[in-house]
């Protein structure tokens, strides 16, 4: 198999409202470690292929928590309009929630936990001799960075 990188690197962000915050007991509203997310609420997301709810992954020492909450959604747009209404935590790319984190709509916790990862990839098997057409479809979608 080749793989063919077609977008940056990727980084996974866990966020929350101010207002989520506000709201949490002291003397320890923010989580600190991935499994203090275990005393939050957590709004989840359903993977159909998945085969149920997603576990958040943290890269940094290859861990994943398995988060309860009151809300599971299949949409991200669902998961992020509630996360902004203060309803609880989310998991979603740094890049879904970048303008509302430079707007202080929401506040980003567990940023050590979230390495990047390798981006989005075209795979594909290895011939010796590509179409023209599919080569030219590969180098159109090359990310060059």
């Amino acid at each position: 198999m080749v793989a063919v990188p077609i977008g940056p690197e990727m980084r996974m962000a866990v966020v929350g409202a101010p207002a989520y915050f506000a709201a949490r007991p002291r003397p320890r509203p923010r989580p600190r470690t991935p499994q203090d997310l275990t005393a939050h609420n957590c709004i989840n997301i359903r993977l159909p292929r998945h085969g149920g709810l997603y576990a958040w992954e943290f890269s940094k020492r290859k861990r994943q928590v398995r988060v309860e909450g009151q809300l599971v959604f299949n949409s991200t747009t669902l998961m992020l309009n509630a996360a902004l209404a203060g309803l609880g935590l989310l998991y979603l790319t740094e890049q879904q929630v970048a303008p509302h984190l430079a707007e202080g709509r929401l506040v980003r916790v567990l940023a050590d936990w979230c390495e990047p990862f390798a981006g989005y990839h075209l795979y594909f098997t290895s011939r010796r001799q590509l179409t023209p057409a599919f080569a030219l479809l590969v180098e159109a979608l090359r990310y060059r960075g």
